[in-house]
């Protein structure tokens, strides 16, 4: 006889969200709506931000770093105590897979808003985790979980064969993963992949398996209580990545057929009832070109990508959640999932696509998100963007009638989206979007590295060069500025020389004012004459020949921030600025960071000889481990940092002297 409902019943009234930016703020408002009280915990960096001024308590759990606040479990458990929350939830991150923070919260008589802790536990062991999904008929990717010494890890991947995947085995989010194209690449990306799911799990251990050649990233949303019953939400497409990160993701998968859809949701269901699984999770799976899909983990929490399937069911998985914590069965079975339409995000990051997608940091001047479409975002009009967290700044989602509506959506909505201050992807995502690959839905999770190219080409301008409009608008007069710097007083013989740094590359524009009240601009050979329409502190609208434009932009110094037709560039006024030297691109020897990060291993040692680009120094920032390679052939002849220790963008790392004349 099964026990009352009221036996399975887990109320609670105030909850504390162990987690930081937007996805605080997202669960925090579904937790509003249904009249539960919100905490937020933040670190130091994060004393002012949006999530911590917004909950209705907010309380400080350490310093900036992770490992000194958003992962220290004691820490978050002493701010539930001190805040009266009698619940918890993880968010997506952190600690979101932790089964000790879940069995840490029950023995606390917190109610953990997720799965069990064994749950995590057999879900979170990549290895377990494909023997029970084995045993549950769920087909796998034939691999190796075995002893974790070099010499086994070799003979393994020699006995599956090049490619391969290596994998944390404690972890997910493309982090702790390589692909290991042959056997002479196998050692130092193994390296790579233990020291980076070190830093982020705490937990060296990988696994390898057999590379599916161009697959797509399939993934299957599930949900399920306490009760026993089990639903799929069907599926979202995940594979326009990069560094094995997702970029972009949208449901339903241009690739899944209806059959297809059931199979693999029939696949997920009957894998969470084989472990009595409670809560929100996903499934992925890779999926092959022949139509056959593989296991490759769980994620036993909610996704960052979820916001694409509450757009084409129309659910609150949040809510869900919430409701399964508190022990109510689920509102809805197999039956009444309806789907309509088709949604897509795109995940806006602080990061430097040309420049194999390096994080960044600082302050961001000036942020506008788009207008129609749902965004999720802890930026306000302006913000600092802190080295110590994820590169993911926004998540922009379109929904439509149809996939072409909902992408046209989504590539429109990048085009209008500002963020002035700190390189972001933006246009980067906007190319992909834009893509013949992507618009005939034929990506596969290669689609990035095959078409790194053309997407990282920017958009050839005949109207106006961006160095021409990056000086024009450098010389443009400012609100407020004197009488004798407007108007046709200007007008000139001489050339105004100005010379501009857009994004690396210095270009030499000279500047005439004419008396008709145009300005004329020669630039590399070629002259625009160009009438000034209107201009204020942000927009500036031009006409060329017979074709007028608008383009937003920021001054901030000798710096200048602008966006015209959906692409977006940075640069410098250079004009009286010394000359550059050849040891910012490493001709001097000395290596320096790319970013701020944290060093994670140092790869050669004083004195030893080292071949152009040769791994040298590894640095973590933003959850990624970044390797810099030696910037010349030469001796090491100095290491100016541990491992261990934190560098600034730009800090010198090591020193390389050229080797000693070869005596005659």
């Amino acid at each position: 006889m099964s026990a009352p409902l009221v036996e399975k019943r887990t109320p609670f009234r105030k909850i504390l969200v162990a987690n930081r930016g937007e996805i605080a703020l997202r669960i925090m408002r579904t937790a509003r709506r249904l009249g539960y009280g919100v905490v937020a915990v933040h670190s130091a960096a994060d004393a002012d931000a949006p999530h911590a001024r917004e909950a209705d308590q907010a309380i400080a759990i350490g310093g900036p770093a992770p490992a000194q606040s958003y992962l220290r479990i004691e820490n978050i458990l002493a701010a539930a105590e001190a805040s009266g929350a009698d619940a918890i939830h993880p968010g997506y991150g952190f600690l979101a897979e932790s089964a000790a923070f879940a069995a840490a919260c029950e023995a606390a008589g917190l109610v953990f808003i997720g799965p069990s802790a064994a749950a995590i536990r057999a879900m979170g062991d990549k290895a377990g985790a494909k023997a029970l999904m084995r045993a549950a008929g769920v087909p796998c990717i034939p691999g190796y979980d075995g002893e974790q010494s070099e010499a086994a890890l070799a003979a393994a991947a020699r006995e599956i064969g090049f490619p391969l995947m290596i994998k944390a085995a404690a972890g997910g989010g493309g982090r702790g993963m390589r692909l290991a194209p042959s056997e002479a690449a196998f050692a130092e990306l193994l390296r790579a992949a233990r020291s980076e799911a070190q830093g982020a799990f705490g937990d060296a251990t990988v696994l390898l398996e057999r590379a599916i050649e161009a697959p797509r990233h399939i993934e299957i949303q599930i949900l399920a209580d306490r009760w026993g019953a089990a639903i799929h939400l069907g599926e979202r497409d995940c594979s326009t990545q990069r560094r094995h990160q997702k970029l972009i993701e949208e449901a339903p998968s241009p690739a899944v057929s209806p059959a297809l859809r059931q199979r693999m949701g029939a696949v997920a269901v009957a894998a969470v009832k084989a472990i009595g699984y409670e809560g929100a999770g996903t499934l992925e799976f890779l999926l092959d070109s022949a139509g056959a899909f593989y296991f490759m983990e769980m994620n036993t929490r909610l996704q960052v990508e979820h916001p694409v399937t509450e757009a084409v069911t129309g659910l609150d998985l949040v809510e869900l959640q919430l409701r399964i914590a508190g022990g109510e069965r689920l509102p809805l079975q197999q039956e009444d999932v309806r789907f309509s339409g088709h949604a897509i995000e795109a995940r806006l990051c602080a990061e430097d696509a040309a420049h194999d997608f390096l994080p960044q940091s600082g302050r961001m001047l000036r942020w506008r998100a788009p207008q129609g479409l749902r965004v999720e975002t802890a930026l306000g009009a302006e913000g600092d963007i802190p080295p110590y967290y994820d590169s993911m700044i926004a998540k922009i989602v379109s929904h439509g009638a149809t996939r072409e509506e909902a992408l046209r959506k989504l590539a429109r909505g990048l085009d209008e989206t500002i963020a002035f201050g700190v390189t972001t992807n933006q246009t980067f995502l906007a190319a992909c979007l834009r893509h013949p690959d992507f618009v005939a839905g034929g990506v596969t999770t290669d689609f990035v590295e095959r078409r790194r190219e053309a997407l990282l080409a920017r958009p050839r301008d005949d109207l106006l060069p961006p160095a021409a409009l990056a000086a024009l608008l450098f010389r443009l007069p400012q609100r407020g500025a004197q009488p004798w710097r407007k108007g046709r007083a200007l007008a000139s013989a001489f050339a105004a020389p100005t010379r501009v740094d857009v994004e690396g590359t210095i270009h030499d524009v000279e500047i005439f004012r004419r008396r008709d009240g145009a300005y004329a601009l020669a630039y590399d050979g070629a002259e625009f004459s160009i009438e000034v329409e209107a201009l204020d502190d942000e927009t500036l609208r031009f006409r060329v020949g017979d074709v007028a434009e608008s383009a937003t932009f920021l001054r901030a110094g000798d710096r200048l921030y602008w966006l015209s037709r959906g692409v977006a560039f940075a640069c410098r006024d250079a004009t009286l600025a010394p000359p550059r030297r050849a040891s910012a691109a490493g001709g001097d020897g000395k290596l320096r960071a790319a970013m701020n990060g944290r060093v994670v291993a140092v790869l050669a040692k004083l004195g030893e000889s080292v071949a152009l680009g040769q791994p040298l120094i590894a640095l973590e920032a933003m959850k990624m481990e970044h390797v810099h390679g030696a910037p010349a052939a030469g001796i090491v002849a100095a290491l100016h940092v541990a491992e261990g220790d934190q560098a600034a963008a730009g800090a010198i790392l090591a020193e390389i002297e050229p080797p000693p004349a070869a005596t005659p």
